[in-house]
């Protein structure tokens, strides 16, 4: 019964840090949509401050991205494949955008800005994948 209720709550805690932070409202992806995610590799002296993070990089990074940012979310790494398992990611980011060529636009016109606010809250240097959302369902759906 211990390991069925760690695991409830373990499941409760990671979709708690796995809500949106943008609007409230437009946090549905689309089918055509494109989901850049910025992944955080966890490993001995690594570091994050996830609170600089949430608070100041993810709102700077919203701004830089413009109207082409439909919404973005924050992922705070709790274990791995078990419960006992250490996760492999300290975080991970999913900017949610439209067109991926202004997507690389807008980063590109502001990397310098944006590479001097990473140094305030990691020493990590970020695995990044552009992917195309695909089909969506709902539960339920057939």
């Amino acid at each position: 019964m211990g390991k069925a209720r760690f695991f409830i709550t373990y499941l409760s805690l990671a979709a708690l840090m796995s809500c949106s932070a943008s609007r409230p409202g437009v946090n549905t992806a689309e089918a055509g949509m494109f989901n850049i995610s910025i992944m955080y590799p966890a490993g001995k002296d690594k570091t994050f401050d996830m609170d600089y993070y949430e608070k100041n990089h993810m709102p700077m990074m919203a701004q830089i991205l413009g109207e082409n940012l439909k919404f973005y979310e924050i992922d705070k790494g709790v274990a791995g494949r078990t419960s006992n398992d250490a996760a492999p990611f300290v975080a991970m980011c999913h900017f949610y955008c439209y067109d991926v060529t202004r997507y690389e636009k807008a980063v590109a016109q502001n990397i310098d800005t944006i590479l001097k606010d990473i140094k305030k809250y990691t020493n990590i240097q970020p695995v990044v994948q552009i992917s195309k959302v695909g089909q969506l369902r709902n539960k339920g759906s057939r």
